[in-house]
């Protein structure tokens, strides 16, 4: 029988459809999703600096431990005060959104799961959107601690939107598709954030003045719920648009062939996924890439202001220029490879641990020489700093989709797992470059912290390469192999079917 994957190298029916179909929606829906996520969790350190410009305005102190704030002349749709905070209070509010973002990580793979990623992303983005747009009335009503408490519901609703994303990728991605249109989905953060970081200026300056920066994206998500409502399904089965052709395609060519509904599909298999070394490495090359990733963001416009007086905070340009970079290389590696996969006949395992070890062992190259630029060449480091931070893009087709190569079944349960831990780890490096870094004008400390985040780098991705796989593990589908076993069938030592 002709399956759709052959219709396709044939030129048959499907073979437009090849290019661009129904999954693709998904995806570029999935991209704005991600790129409205990061949006809202970076427009508060871009609206803190606006928020506390005293200018010819009246500051309305703010400093208080109580978070009162007076609001006699209180007004939603013309909300511009302007505050002054503590130090502390900063970090704080800054913080809150990832105390929140961890907690709901593995629920909402969990969830997405059983009721599907469709409604955990409407529910979740929908949210968001609400607290984004109250979030200007929120500081005035309740001073900076009002605002922590929406951040840290903010991240409990955003808290599905990585894992609820690799059950929808599990679901309509096949096998050899899975690193584009994982791509496409993940390369929106970086899109978003330069899109915030590019823009805030202009918005902060318009008519409404810096809560504009809330109501615009606000409404934004809103917009995007009306198009995901109406376009978007969880599975390729659900979805009302696609083409037989389409649907044949994708699920002939998943990878596992045993997806299973929520209905069918076994409680999650937890002492198999804690007991698996590929698993295991997944886990921890992720926490490790998290480390020095958000070191990177976190520490090193301090680095670079203190060591060679560039100034990244408060340059739009230069802020967003590291994620630009990152957007750009990020589908240059889909292309570079698809090539290598076409002429060299690269292997899945190998495509994974190829792109993964240029994720990390090149920004670890380069994270050390940076700690040696000299003073007087801030040309030469802020370069390092882009190659640093856009290189790492080649993680989008190593392990940031592994967890779908392990498990279509449980992916947005292994990405709950991972990121959540991974989130951990976010949030200890800063606090440990803090230990290391006692003096901000210290070469010698820095080079300290570099070093130990180039070594997170280095055996994160070693692990993976040793213990990584991509096939499909046993424990994906436990149930029917419980069947298997039943009606006969023999079962190798790891549980599998022979």
């Amino acid at each position: 029988m002709t399956t759709a994957l052959t219709m396709v190298k044939t030129g048959g029916k499907y073979a437009n459809e090849k290019f661009f179909g129904v999954r693709h929606v998904q995806c570029i829906l999935c991209f704005f999703c991600l790129a409205m996520s990061y949006a809202w969790r970076v427009n508060l350190s871009v609206a803190v600096v606006a928020m506390s410009e005293d200018g010819n305005r009246t500051v309305h102190n703010n400093t208080d431990l109580s978070g009162e704030v007076d609001d006699n002349d209180f007004n939603f749709f013309n909300s511009e005060r302007y505050y002054s905070f503590t130090k502390l209070q900063r970090s704080y509010m800054l913080g809150s959104f990832f105390y929140g973002y961890v907690v709901t990580q593995v629920p909402g793979g969990y969830f997405a799961q059983r009721y599907g990623a469709k409604t955990m992303l409407m529910y979740g983005l929908g949210i968001a959107a609400i607290i984004t747009i109250l979030s200007p009335l929120s500081l005035q009503l309740g001073g900076w601690f009002g605002l922590c408490c929406m951040r840290f519901v903010m991240g409990l609703s955003q808290g599905a939107v990585h894992p609820a994303t690799h059950a929808l990728l599990a679901k309509w991605s096949p096998a050899e598709e899975r690193g584009l249109l994982g791509t496409l989905c993940y390369s929106g953060a970086q899109f978003g954030t330069v899109v915030m970081l590019a823009t805030s200026g202009l918005i902060a300056d318009s008519f409404m003045g810096w809560p504009s920066i809330f109501y615009v994206g606000g409404a934004c998500g809103f917009v995007w719920m009306i198009f995901w409502y109406v376009f978007s399904a969880s599975t390729p089965e659900e979805h009302r648009l696609i083409s037989p052709e389409e649907l044949k395609f994708i699920t002939e060519s998943r990878s596992d062939g045993k997806m299973q509904t929520a209905e069918k599909l076994a409680p999650t298999p937890w002492r198999a996924i804690f007991s698996s070394l590929p698993f295991l490495s997944l886990l921890v090359v992720h926490c490790t890439h998290m480390f020095g990733f958000w070191l990177l963001l976190t520490q090193i416009p301090t680095y670079m202001k203190s060591i060679y007086d560039v100034d990244i905070k408060n340059g739009a340009l230069l802020a967003s220029l590291p994620y630009m970079v990152m957007l750009l290389l990020s589908f240059f590696f889909v292309w570079l490879s698809k090539v290598l996969q076409r002429k060299e006949g690269m292997s899945l395992a190998f495509n994974r641990k190829i792109f993964n070890t240029i994720g990390h062992w090149i920004p670890m190259v380069s994270l050390i020489a940076l700690g040696y630029v000299p003073q007087d060449n801030a040309a030469l480091a802020v370069t390092l700093l882009t190659l640093t931070v856009g290189i790492s893009a080649a993680t989008y087709l190593g392990f940031q989709v592994n967890h779908i190569d392990l498990s279509p079944n449980y992916a947005g349960t292994l990405m709950g797992l991972t990121n959540g831990a991974a989130n951990v780890m976010s949030g200890i490096a800063p606090t440990i470059v803090g230990w290391i870094v006692e003096n901000d004008t210290n070469v010698a400390e820095w080079r300290m912290a570099f070093f130990l985040a180039a070594a997170f780098y280095f055996v994160g991705n070693l692990l993976f390469v040793i213990f990584g796989r991509t096939e499909v593990q046993w424990w994906d589908s436990p149930r029917d192999n419980k069947e298997d076993a039943e009606q006969g069938t023999p079962l190798a030592p790891n549980g599998q079917v022979k």
